[in-house]
C-alpha cells in the first residue's frame, strides 16, 4: 500500500487497493496513468474547436472551456489553494459546474461536488467532515452557513457578488499560471451518496479510477465508437452524473449536452436541436420522456441508446421507451461505492440480469456471510474490485471496516448471484435505503433528526412502492400519550426549517401507529411497517 494522501487540513485518504493491482491495470492499458486535467488538455490540443459543453447559454468549445478552466484555476491558486486541498462544489448543471470541476483538477486539488438544492445540512456535514479548504456555491444561503466551518479558507460564487464570497465571473486565463502533472493514483474526486448511513458517505476516487475504470464503463456503453455526444439529465454532482465531466469530456473528448433542470419537453427539444447519441437518466426521467407527446418538428434520429441507472429499470418503463424512441435500452447497475455492470453487451431480458461484469471496469464476485465466494447460481453479497474501485471512504474509517475487505474488494451491501454464463443478477438490498426517482435517501438520517421532535416518540422511515418514482419514503410514527396528532406538513417543516434537511430527503407519506410492530428478535419490523403503509396508501388514495 502506498503512503496516504493527507490534505492541508489533516484529512487522510488511503488507497485500500494493493499498489501492485493499480500498477497492473496501468500496464494492461485499463488505466491511462494520467491525471484528469492532462487528459482534458490533450483533447484541447487535438480538437480545440469541437463542442465541449452545450447548455442553455449556448455552445462552448474545448478551447473556450480551457480558457474558462484556467481562469478559475488561477483564482484558486491566488487564494492559496493547491494540491493538498479539498474543494466543495455545489452548482447546478451547466458550463460553470464543468469548468469548476476541471479547474480543481488543474491545480491538483480534490473535488467534492454534491447536488445543488435547498437546505444547509449537507453543506455543514460534507464540508465539515472533509475539512474542505474552499467551496464554490450557487446559493447565497450556502455562503451564509459557512461561518460554522473553521477550516474553510475561501468561498467562491458565480453571478452576482455575495458578501463573504469571491466572484468567479468572467475571469481571464492568467498567463502566469501553469498546471503541473499530477500523480494519477492520487485522489481526484470524492463521490457523495446518501446510501444507508445517517450522514452522506464520501468516497474518494483517483484520477486513474475516473479516466480509466469509469471511462471504460462509458466507452462500452458507446460500443467503442469515437463519437461521444451525451445528454446527461441527472446532476453532474451525483454518482451517475459524475461521468459527465471526468469521462465524457476529460477522458473521451466528447460533447456534453446539459439542461438546467429536468423537464421532459426541454430534454426532448435538446435531443432534436443538439443531436446526442446517448441519453443518461434515472428510470423516472426516462419514463416521463416516453410519456411526453411528440412536438412538431421532433427529430430523434441521432439517438442510439437510452441509458438508465440509479434505480432498477421496470420492464414497463423499458418497453415504453422502446415504443417511443425505437432505440436500445441499456440498464446499469452501479453505485458510488465502486461497482458497475450493464446490459450494453447482453441486451435487456430476464435471463441476462444486469449483464456481464467487465474486468476493465470491475470484477464481481458473490460471497457468503463469512466473505467466502459462493458457487454459480448461489445468492450472496455482491462484491467488486477493478480499475474503477475507489480508494476509501473519507473521514469514515468505520465504513472502510464495514464495506472493504483486506484485499481492497468493495462490499456493496446488495444481494445477487452470478449465473452459469457469468451474468450478474441483482436480487435487492441488504442495507436500508429508499430510492426515489434514482436518488438514494437514508432512512437513518431522517430518523435521527426526528428524534428531536417533541411530539414524536418513535420514528421509522420505510419505502413504499410508487409507479412514477419507484419508491417514496413514508415516516411511521408513535406519539406520547395526550399529544395532538402530528401532521406530515408539521414533520416536513420541522425537518427542513429547524433541522436543515434538504427538501429531496423529506418524507412524502405519514403512517401513525399506536405501537411499532416487532420482529422475532425484538427489533422494529420495517417490512411490516412498509406493508401497512402500502396498504393504507392503496385504500386511501395518494395521501397516507
Amino acid at each position: 500500500m502506498t503512503a496516504p494522501w493527507v490534505s492541508s487540513n489533516g484529512v487522510e485518504i488511503r488507497d485500500l487497493v494493493p499498489a501492485r493491482l493499480r500498477r497492473q491495470w496501468c500496464d494492461e492499458g485499463r488505466c491511462p496513468d494520467r491525471d484528469l486535467y492532462s487528459s482534458f488538455s490533450e483533447h484541447v490540443r487535438r480538437h480545440p474547436g469541437r463542442p465541449a459543453v452545450i447548455d442553455a447559454r449556448g455552445t462552448l468549445d474545448y478551447a473556450g472551456l480551457d480558457t474558462r478552466v484556467r481562469g478559475i484555476a488561477a483564482a484558486f491558486a491566488a487564494a492559496g489553494l493547491g494540491e493538498r486541498d479539498i474543494i466543495g462544489i455545489r452548482l447546478p448543471n451547466g458550463r460553470d459546474m464543468v469548468a469548476t470541476e476541471l479547474a480543481v483538477a488543474a491545480i491538483g486539488a480534490v473535488a467534492l461536488p454534491y447536488p445543488a438544492g435547498r437546505g444547509t445540512r449537507d453543506t455543514l456535514s460534507l464540508l465539515g467532515r472533509s475539512r474542505a479548504g474552499a467551496a464554490v456555491f450557487a446559493d447565497p444561503a450556502d455562503v451564509a452557513s459557512c461561518g460554522e466551518l473553521p477550516d474553510l479558507r475561501a468561498v467562491f460564487t458565480f453571478g452576482r457578488p455575495v458578501a463573504g464570497a469571491r466572484s468567479l465571473g468572467l475571469l481571464p486565463a492568467d498567463a502566469r499560471w501553469r498546471p503541473g502533472r499530477r500523480d494519477a493514483d492520487s485522489p481526484a474526486r470524492i463521490l457523495v451518496s446518501s446510501g444507508s448511513e445517517a450522514e452522506p458517505k464520501m468516497v474518494a476516487y483517483s484520477h486513474n479510477a475516473m479516466v480509466g475504470g469509469r471511462a471504460n464503463y462509458v466507452r462500452a456503453l458507446h460500443g467503442g465508437t469515437e463519437l461521444v455526444r451525451d445528454l446527461v439529465l441527472v446532476p453532474l454532482a451525483s454518482s451517475f452524473g459524475s461521468c459527465g465531466t471526468s469521462v465524457t469530456i476529460a477522458a473521451l473528448g466528447g460533447t456534453l449536452v446539459l439542461v438546467d433542470a429536468f423537464d421532459p419537453g426541454t430534454a426532448l427539444r435538446a435531443i432534436t436541436e443538439h443531436r446526442p447519441t446517448h441519453v443518461f437518466g434515472v428510470p423516472t426521467m426516462l419514463r416521463r420522456l416516453a410519456d411526453h407527446p411528440p412536438a412538431g418538428g421532433e427529430d430523434l434520429s441521432s439517438l442510439r441508446a437510452l441509458v438508465s441507472s440509479g434505480a432498477a429499470l421496470p420492464e414497463a418503463t423499458a418497453q415504453a421507451c422502446r415504443d417511443r424512441f425505437g432505440r436500445e435500452m441499456i440498464a446499469v447497475y452501479g453505485s458510488s461505492d465502486g461497482v458497475n455492470c450493464h446490459t450494453a453487451r447482453t441486451g435487456l431480458a430476464p435471463e441476462t440480469g444486469t449483464g456481464l461484469p467487465d474486468p476493465a471496469v470491475a470484477d464481481i464476485r458473490i460471497t457468503d456471510e463469512r466473505g467466502e465466494p459462493v458457487a454459480a447460481g448461489e445468492p450472496g453479497e455482491i462484491c467488486a474490485l477493478g480499475p474503477m474501485t475507489p480508494m476509501c471512504y473519507v473521514a469514515s474509517p468505520e465504513l472502510d471496516t464495514r464495506y472493504r475487505t483486506p484485499g481492497g474488494w468493495v462490499r456493496t451491501g446488495d444481494r445477487g448471484f452470478l449465473d452459469g454464463r457469468g451474468r450478474l443478477h441483482v436480487l435487492g438490498r441488504i442495507k436500508q435505503v429508499v430510492v426515489r426517482g434514482g436518488y438514494n435517501i437514508s432512512p437513518a438520517e431522517v430518523e435521527r433528526e426526528l428524534g428531536a421532535h417533541p411530539a414524536i416518540a418513535d420514528a421509522v422511515c420505510v419505502a413504499v412502492a410508487d409507479p412514477d418514482l419507484g419508491e417514496r419514503m413514508c415516516v411511521c410514527v408513535t406519539q406520547p400519550a395526550g399529544v395532538p396528532p402530528v401532521t406530515l406538513d408539521e414533520i416536513t417543516t420541522f425537518l427542513e426549517r429547524e433541522r436543515g434537511l434538504e427538501r429531496r430527503k423529506l418524507p412524502e407519506l405519514l403512517l401513525a401507529v399506536d405501537e411499532m410492530p416487532l420482529g422475532p428478535t425484538g427489533k422494529i419490523c420495517r417490512r411490516t411497517l412498509s406493508e401497512m403503509a402500502t396498504e393504507q396508501r392503496r385504500t386511501s388514495g395518494a395521501a397516507v
